[in-house]
Parts: structure tokens; sequence; C-alpha cells
């Protein structure tokens, strides 16, 4: 017959377990922070003044005034108003807000803001120019972006086109007029003698 050894366990002091199980729960919160931590962020949208137009959507042209940063505040980017006389569209650079015509992170930030206000767009390297930025920028590459953004206006396209093409008609009346003689800067060319 075999014998068993016996080892007498000692009791647990009063307040170990409780010790114990706080521990554990602390050691499963912190792993969760960690993991929470390490999942990229999206886009987020900042607002500093709220519009109280409508909301941008996908195939509308959105109209905006605004100012690209890098995080440390550097300026990569900005609006430059159309050279065009006033009134005829508003003023602001006009984005056409469909997949794959502006980055990913400014196409879904837009979606996001109203006409009439003010945002703060973080856009992270990810959802910006990743690890190609654009060959003559000042842009490093895997950098996160900041775009301040004020929405002057939101057309669906339709309506944009119509505006684009009457100012593309005006400027040539423009142009013509401002002509003078044939053949002067801005003016029909000259007809060569028959």
């Amino acid at each position: 017959m075999t014998e068993v050894t016996r080892v007498p366990l000692q009791p647990i002091a009063k307040g170990s377990l409780t010790k114990l199980w706080l521990g554990v729960v602390l050691a499963i919160l912190a792993g969760a922070g960690l993991a929470w931590a390490a999942i990229p962020k999206g886009v987020s949208v900042d607002t500093l003044q709220a519009g109280s137009g409508p909301v941008a959507k996908v195939g509308d042209v959105v109209f905006v005034k605004y100012t690209g940063k890098l995080p440390d505040g550097m300026v990569f980017d900005e609006h430059k108003p159309l050279p065009l006389p006033p009134g005829l569209l508003p003023d602001g650079t006009p984005f056409l807000l469909e997949e794959g015509q502006v980055i990913d992170g400014f196409f879904e930030g837009l979606q996001k803001v109203q006409k009439g206000g003010k945002y703060e767009l973080y856009i992270p390297a990810a959802q910006g120019y990743g690890d190609a930025p654009p060959p003559d920028s000042q842009i490093p590459a895997n950098s996160d972006l900041v775009f301040e953004v004020e929405v002057v206006d939101i057309m669906n396209r339709t309506d944009a086109e119509a505006r684009f093409q009457a100012a593309q008609q005006m400027m040539q009346q423009m142009m013509e007029q401002q002509g003078g003689a044939p053949g002067a800067p801005g003016a029909a060319p000259a007809q060569p003698p028959q």
C-alpha cells in the first residue's frame, strides 16, 4: 500500500483573497488599456464654430477656406482664392466629395461638417498620405495632418457644374471685352492678310 504524504494547507489571511482578485482585475484593465491605445485612431472632427446649413454628403461640392498643418503647427497648404470676379462662385476652394478625389481622411471629415461652420480635422497618417506624401510637399512620410476648415458653401454637383460653366463663359466674355485690337493680349488672334 502506498502512503500519501499530507501537506497541511495554511488558512488564507483575511483580506488576501480580496487583494488577489483586485490584482487580477487591475491586470485585465491595464491590458485592455494598452490594447485600446494600440488601436489606430480614425479621423476626428472638432467643431470650432457650429454651422447652421446642410451637412455635406457624397457627391456634393464643398467650398472651404482651409489651412493644412503638421502636428507641430507647420503650415503645408492653405486656401488660395480663385481668380474670379466676386459673386460667380462661393469664396472657397471647391472639393468634389467623392472617394478618390481627396485623401481618405479629408473625404471622411468633410462628411461631418455643416455649411457655415468652422472645424478642425485631425487625420491620422494612414488616412492622409501615409508613407507616400506628394513629392513636392513639405509633408514627411507617415505624418498625421491637421486641417482647419471653414465651410463656405455646399452644392450638389449639378448646380456646382452649372455655376462653373457660367463663370467660365463670363470670364471668356470679359477677356474678349478687354481685348481691343485683334492680336492684343486677351483679344482674338489677328486674321492673316488675304
